[in-house]
């Protein structure tokens, strides 16, 4: 064996396939594509989903459910969690949650339940409790504390309609001086008017 003569193993190379050649390829007149149908036409693409145009699968089966928009998403915390990190007598809060990773969620609020049991007193404030986590910290000497809501953007303020305060009197418009007409002018306005045809013929 020398640089000469190697040769690839059989079977890891295969020649071309040349369509569109006619009969004498070896792929027959219609390039192996069939006859007539869509899938033989130049810029067929098969779409996810089509089914020749029958009715999908995802347009056969019904729906269920909705997607509620105004849904509100806790984080959440269980009390044998808090038990483990927080010493007796001390205050919990978000902000102590995300910095010692037991909340991941920067921004949403926060949920304490009421898995497991707790025997420390602990001030706990979060947005929302369980019934169950409420009762055991109270049951073990703490309290709890519900904040407000998150926040949202404010709106922007009403611009109100400035209205006149009680004994101020309202504004005056001053009205424009009248223009004096000239005797030119007095005499063409004193002049009768001609009667009409009509008021003549009556």
């Amino acid at each position: 064996m020398s640089l000469s003569n190697l040769r690839p193993p059989k079977g890891a190379k295969h020649a071309r396939k040349r369509v569109g050649r006619g009969p004498g390829s070896g792929h027959g007149k219609t390039a192996s594509r069939g006859s007539k149908g869509a899938k033989s036409r130049s810029g067929f693409r098969f779409k996810r989903g089509f089914e020749g145009g029958q009715m999908p699968l995802h347009r056969r089966v019904p729906k269920r459910g909705f997607t509620n928009i105004f849904r509100v998403e806790y984080a959440v915390v269980n009390l044998d969690t808090l038990a483990e990190v927080f010493e007796a007598g001390s205050a919990v809060t978000p902000e102590l949650l995300r910095e010692r990773g037991l909340v991941r969620e920067a921004r949403a609020p926060i949920k304490v339940l009421g898995r497991g049991e707790i025997s420390k007193a602990l001030t706990v404030r979060a947005h929302r409790f369980s019934g169950s986590a409420a009762e055991k910290i109270a049951k073990a000497g703490g309290s709890i504390e519900r904040l407000e809501p998150v926040e949202e953007q404010p709106e922007a303020p009403k611009v109100e309609k400035s209205e006149s305060r009680q004994g101020e009197k309202p504004e005056v418009k001053a009205e424009a001086p009248k223009v004096e007409k000239s005797a030119g002018e007095k005499a063409k306005s004193d002049k009768p008017k001609k009667a009409s045809k009509k008021e003549s013929q009556g």
